[in-house]
């Protein structure tokens, strides 16, 4: 359990202070630097070395773009195409663009940049507290120990559906930024908008797979289904020789839409024997994830990829991550057999019971949380 507080030394210098449980139930708290300021000022401390050598990326590609208006179009033949590669791209990648998707982005960016660009201060004022939620609000996350090597990157998390919960403070979750004033709304609109769109690509992964369109979709249940949002800043970083964006790993969620903007060629994922640094054009393609509760439902048909986010020496980055859930108290399970029981891969289980446990052994050098939903 983390609970970021923002303070300042004696030297001056801005912390995030994250409390923790240490490996034998003592609480302990830890003055983590915050990133933005140690960009401003070229410091780069110790405790960014990666605990392990940085392979280079093996090469630079391109993932699968999938064109929503084929996959709405009322021609059989290019619909029926357009579901043959999305099918490929999300078996084979576990990722893909989406472009046409009929989005407005600017409104989000804006907020987003307009938030980064406030003091510490300002930042520290304008946002509340969300107490014992865990891996919420504006700090770090995934603090497990004193020692362990930290992410270059700061970022802001918030619970935007079910709208039941985003409201009630009583449940410390009422953190929304009121700078920039419109911070709210136009996050609000831009997840409402996206719902519409993964909603339909839920459908159209079911078709693509010969399952009934509904079969995937009907998990995410309206106004119960759970929609975090995560705004992830990465500064320029003084040693990206040393230092990771976002440690690797899977997402613990149905699908995960990603807008990015800023730099390029910062994202990369596990493909084949090693890493892979993706490239897209700077306009208004989405990246789509497929999360690990999604290959679970596919029993394994689908992957969840392993990926990383890498830091850039004088550029910097921003993304808007959606994580998309069934509702926490639901149970899923394969809905993609085989043959025969020895050919179900996965059992079932319930949302918030694994994402206690995605969030319990975090952080991990591989794919390992998986595991908890493998059958014997």
């Amino acid at each position: 359990m983390i609970n970021s507080i923002m303070s300042m030394n004696k030297f001056g210098q801005y912390f995030h202070e994250a409390t923790f449980t240490d490996q034998y139930g003592e609480l302990k708290t830890t003055k983590i630097p915050v990133v933005q300021e140690l960009a401003r000022t070229n410091q780069f401390p110790s405790s960014f070395i990666a605990s392990s050598s940085l392979a280079a990326a093996t090469r630079l590609e391109t993932p699968p773009v999938i064109d929503i208006a084929k996959l709405h179009s009322c021609d059989g033949y290019s619909r029926t195409v357009e579901l043959q590669r999305l099918a490929e791209a999300a078996k084979e990648w576990g990722l893909f663009l989406i472009k046409n998707h009929g989005l407005v982005l600017d409104d989000a960016k804006d907020v987003i940049k307009g938030f980064f660009g406030l003091s510490f201060e300002e930042k520290k004022a304008s946002v509340g507290s969300y107490k014992s939620v865990d891996n919420m609000g504006y700090g770090k996350n995934f603090v497990k120990s004193e020692d362990q090597p930290l992410d270059w990157i700061d970022r802001l998390t918030m619970k935007a559906a079910p709208a039941l919960f985003v409201d009630q403070s009583t449940n410390g979750l009422s953190v929304w930024p009121n700078k920039p004033p419109n911070f709210r709304q136009a996050i609000e609109k831009y997840v409402e908008d996206s719902r519409k769109v993964l909603d339909g690509l839920l459908q159209d992964l079911a078709e693509s797979l010969s399952l009934d369109k509904n079969v995937f979709l009907q998990h995410f249940e309206p106004r119960q289904s759970e929609i975090k949002v995560r705004v992830n800043y990465y500064p320029p970083c003084p040693r990206p020789d040393l230092a990771i964006g976002l440690m690797p790993h899977s997402d613990a969620s149905g699908l995960t839409l990603l807008l990015e903007f800023g730099a390029t060629r910062a994202l990369q994922v596990y493909k084949g024997s090693g890493w892979v640094t993706l490239e897209w054009p700077n306009d208004n393609s989405l990246l789509v994830n497929i999360g690990d509760l999604l290959e679970i439902m596919s029993n394994g048909v689908l992957k969840s990829m392993w990926h990383q986010v890498r830091t850039q020496l004088d550029v910097e980055r921003f993304s808007l991550a959606y994580f998309y859930n069934p509702p926490p108290h639901s149970a899923i399970g394969p809905v993609v057999g085989g043959s025969s029981l020895e050919e179900i891969m996965y059992k079932k289980v319930v949302v918030e019971d694994y994402v206690s446990n995605y969030y319990k052994i975090s952080p991990t050098t591989s794919k390992v949380a998986i595991l908890y939903a493998k059958r014997p």
